[in-house]
């Protein structure tokens, strides 16, 4: 690794809304403490004062614990902060206020869902997110047709899991003006039946079609929504997360809920394209002692494996007559890139398929050579691939040598196991979600859930990387089983790397003295629990910068 530059019991909702409040000076004890330094693995005793960590060791050496509020983790295991490395956090507070088809088992039930939705919600626009047809025994996207039995007459608007794509009723339709004879814009599809007709399924680019029906919501609503979803991450033992596609104007928002005390996580933004310009014109920007940090862009290559809009060199397995959808192309990202150098600010890029990502990491080559290194703003400037899902294993070399972050999410392995061999074929799963080869490059790999596109849930995370099986135990003999890592890198994907990631491994990711007092302590011991017990494991207490911010009941 590069040096970096310097840069009590109440609801977890409650505690997300909670004026602000000094850190606490803490000493904890009573449990198994991980803290990620290889030198020395397990403490007995940590204590903290004013929101540093000032010891972490042997009970015998510990110094007197004078003024420090006990907690005693009674037999629980305790962890440096975990942090998501790739999560939407409007999309994860929004998933709690509207229709949520995740784990609906067929199109059947997912429209019984959105059926009860319509009665109990009879005005307005219906929109919902989450429905994945790949598990479903009618094995089909959902369908405008499916969408008007449930709710006659009604503008519906639902998104799959993946956020690629999104179905929308006749009446939302026809509304939006998408008929037979509409062109999709570069980068969608519109998808149509033998007839010419739209189906209602519009993918990646196409779903800006029907963007103006969603509702808008007002500074209220949208502080409630990220209210909403730090209480979910801070039930989950989460300590911050890697917000990606932040909208540039929820900026000053999430700033001042953090200076309010109403942000108990950590966040690092990364903002839209729309934002970009306004970024790299003000550089990074932090509030409340780097509780928000805003200092990333989020672009976005090409779409995603399930809706088939990853940009492949070959065509899909299963539907030949595609090779996925690149949204954006080299003179249009070019500029971007050259300025963000210049600026001190990082890139993450969204990149599914091979070409996505043979594009990307060519992209940020180009821009690194054609940019004199005396006019980079950072020698380490630390840009990412968010996903690098599928890559060509003679491409692997580009991450370690240039280098570049590989910014990935082990459950997308294990829900996309069950169709991925049919989208690429056997030879692709080569590269297919390679943690362990690109670790074993010595790239840094930071781990996520893409949440809301999947739970969202830490415990689900480092099961997934660990076994590279669903939650069911199945792998598959063609899964490639070798590509799960072992649990010390796992640990590392979600404490220490996110903080690389961020420029900020000075100052979080192990416990070790004079770095922040971030915590995570969950039921069971990930390091020595048998595997298949992780994900019924739950988190008990989440403390960031030494406040307890959620403790379980």
């Amino acid at each position: 690794m590069r040096n970096v530059l310097p840069t009590c019991l109440l609801s977890s909702l409650m505690l997300a809304a909670a004026p602000a409040v000094m850190a606490q000076d803490l000493v904890i004890r009573g449990g198994t403490i991980h803290t990620g330094v290889e030198a020395q693995p397990i403490a007995e005793v940590v204590q903290v004062r004013a929101g540093r960590i000032t010891y972490a060791g042997p009970a015998a050496t510990a110094p007197a614990a004078d003024g420090l509020t006990p907690i005693d983790l009674e037999g629980a295991t305790l962890f440096p902060g975990f942090t998501d490395g790739h999560a939407h956090l409007n999309g994860i507070g929004e998933r709690e206020r509207t229709l949520n088809l995740e784990g609906s088992a067929s199109v059947v039930e997912a429209m019984q869902r959105l059926s009860d939705w319509a009665r109990s919600h009879p005005e307005g626009v219906i929109v919902g997110r989450g429905w994945i047809e790949t598990h479903w025994p009618e094995k089909r996207f959902l369908n405008a047709a499916d969408l008007d039995a449930a709710a006659p007459g009604r503008i519906v608007l639902l998104t799959r899991a993946d956020g690629h794509a999104v179905v929308a009723s006749t009446e939302a339709l026809k509304i939006a003006g998408v008929t037979a004879a509409t062109q999709a814009p570069s980068g969608g599809e519109i998808l149509k039946d033998a007839a010419g007709q739209p189906t209602g399924l519009l993918v990646d680019a196409a779903e800006q079609l029907v963007s103006a029906l969603m509702p808008q919501a007002d500074e209220t609503t949208t502080r409630e929504t990220y209210r909403a979803g730090f209480a979910v991450y801070a039930r989950y033992g989460w300590t911050g997360l890697h917000y990606m596609s932040t909208p540039w104007q929820d900026v000053p928002l999430l700033e001042a809920m953090a200076e309010a005390g109403e942000a108990p996580l950590r966040l690092y933004n990364n903002v839209t394209p729309e934002g970009a310009a306004a970024l790299m014109a003000s550089g990074p920007r932090q509030v409340a002692d780097g509780r928000v940090i805003t200092r990333g862009i989020k672009l976005f290559a090409d779409g995603a494996l399930g809706s088939r809009g990853a940009a492949l060199f070959q065509p899909y397995s299963d539907q030949p007559g595609t090779t996925g959808l690149m949204q954006t192309s080299e003179p249009e990202i070019r500029p971007i890139l050259d300025q963000a150098l210049r600026s001190g600010i990082q890139i993450a890029t969204h990149a599914i398929g091979d070409r996505g990502n043979f594009e990307v990491s060519k992209w940020y080559a180009e821009a690194m050579q054609a940019v004199p290194r005396a006019d980079w703003k950072l020698a380490d400037p630390r840009w990412r691939i968010e996903h690098a899902q599928i890559i060509r294993p003679s491409d692997y070399g580009v991450f370690s040598d240039l280098p570049i972050i590989a910014s990935m999410q082990p459950s997308h392995a294990i829900g996309d196991l069950h169709f991925a061999a049919d989208r690429l074929g056997d030879a692709r799963l080569d590269g297919a979600y390679a943690w362990h080869s690109l670790v074993d490059r010595g790239v840094i790999v930071v781990g996520g859930s893409d949440a809301p596109v999947e739970r969202g849930d830490p415990l689900i995370e480092f099961y997934a990387a660990v076994t590279r099986a669903d939650l069911n135990g199945f792998q598959g003999p063609d899964w490639r089983a070798l590509e799960a890592v072992d649990r010390a890198t796992a640990l590392k994907m979600f404490t220490l790397w996110p903080a690389y990631a961020s420029f900020r491994e000075d100052e979080l990711g192990t416990i070790e003295v004079g770095k922040r007092a971030d915590f995570t302590a969950f039921d069971i011991d990930l390091m020595t629990v048998p595997v298949a017990q992780i994900p019924g494991g739950r988190a008990l207490l989440t403390i960031v910068d030494g406040e307890v911010v959620y403790r379980a009941d």
